[in-house]
């Protein structure tokens, strides 16, 4: 199997990757700190089985946190687009990642839904991550690269999503804690 990129799949596919995550990411950057004001205090009112765990960590994601693990995820999700670019969407990590992108998208509907309203990535998932996701899906199985979707790879594709998540938020708070301990001191 030939892994050298080859004219078969657009360049849109590939990267096209990086740029719906990008213009999605950004709709949840712009509105997370005041949906996280306005909204939490709410929700916990009126979702009471909720870990404790839960609202302290929502609470306590501001705008600034959030946006450090978005720059983060940033780099997971380029080095995505690059392998599909370099395998000419035929790499592995690609086909993952644009997967558990798709899936990511219901879960943001699935969040809109269970809150009742508007959640940060609710508005671009309908409109970008699901439409993108399956029309690259269809450019990909129509160049004949794209490996069958088995219930595993659906599996595989929301715990990396979720991992990368994870990641993206310990990173974000290492990187924080170190910023803060370099800055000047408090007394």
């Amino acid at each position: 199997m030939n892994t050298d990129r080859t004219e078969t799949v657009e360049v849109g596919v590939t990267l096209g990757l990086f740029a719906a995550w990008a213009l999605h990411d950004a709709e949840e950057v712009a509105m997370m700190p005041h949906w996280t004001r306005t909204r939490l205090p709410e929700l916990r009112e009126r979702i009471p089985g909720v870990p404790e765990a839960l609202w302290t960590r929502l609470e306590s994601m501001d705008g600034r946190r959030f946006a450090t693990a978005v720059g983060v995820m940033a780099v997971i999700v380029a080095a995505a687009a690059a392998d599909g670019y370099r395998t000419g969407g035929r790499g592995g990590f690609y086909q993952g990642a644009l997967t558990g992108f798709g899936l990511h998208g219901f879960l943001h509907l699935a969040q809109a839904a269970a809150t009742r309203g508007y959640t940060p990535g609710s508005v671009t998932s309908p409109l970008l991550v699901i439409p993108f996701t399956a029309w690259a899906r269809k450019r990909l199985r129509a160049a004949g690269v794209l490996r069958p979707t088995t219930a595993r790879e659906v599996v595989l594709g929301i715990g990396a999503a979720a991992a990368a998540t994870a990641v993206s938020h310990g990173v974000a708070d290492l990187l924080l804690r170190a910023l803060e301990g370099r800055g000047p001191q408090r007394t």
